[in-house]
């Protein structure tokens, strides 16, 4: 199934950057890749250990009621350099118009450095299911019943 998200660019990005893409045929997510502002092109956007940034993608979008963009870590920045999402994953609402800003964690030991271009998030678009919550008695029994974390042990 494709769904087709619209994309405008913010009036300062550079239109070269290339839009959200997947890079193999299976892939879920698409790589959203940084699109930093004129006076951080240059040096990018550094990220002490422990500290966060919001980086921006450029971009803006319009995701069709029904649907939401999830935004994940990429796995390899995640494995090589700690760098992942504070809030993962991050979800963009179908009704937001604002500006698509991805914030990074640095839980690495050594800086990071975000270079203008480089693919800092994926992307994934999924439909969305509303719930409607109802007040009862009582619960179904289940054979899992309430255990909670760690209540089937360690393997």
């Amino acid at each position: 199934m494709t769904v087709r998200v619209r994309v405008v660019f913010e009036d300062w990005a550079d239109r070269q950057i290339a839009l959200p893409d997947y890079q193999t045929e299976g892939a879920a997510g698409a790589d959203l890749r940084a699109n930093l502002r004129p006076e951080d092109r240059a040096t990018g956007v550094v990220i002490a250990p422990m500290a966060r940034a919001l980086v921006p993608t450029g971009l803006r979008v319009e995701i069709p009621q029904g649907f939401e963009m999830q935004i994940r870590p990429r796995s390899g920045l995640a494995m090589k350099y700690g760098l992942s999402l504070p809030n993962t994953p991050g979800t963009i609402d179908s009704d937001y118009r604002g500006p698509l800003g991805v914030p990074l964690i640095n839980f690495g030991d050594q800086p990071f450095v975000v270079q203008h271009g480089d693919r800092i998030a994926q992307a994934v678009v999924a439909p969305v299911v509303r719930a409607a919550y109802e007040v009862v008695d009582r619960l179904d029994d289940t054979a899992r019943g309430d255990g909670g974390f760690g209540h089937t042990g360690r393997t």
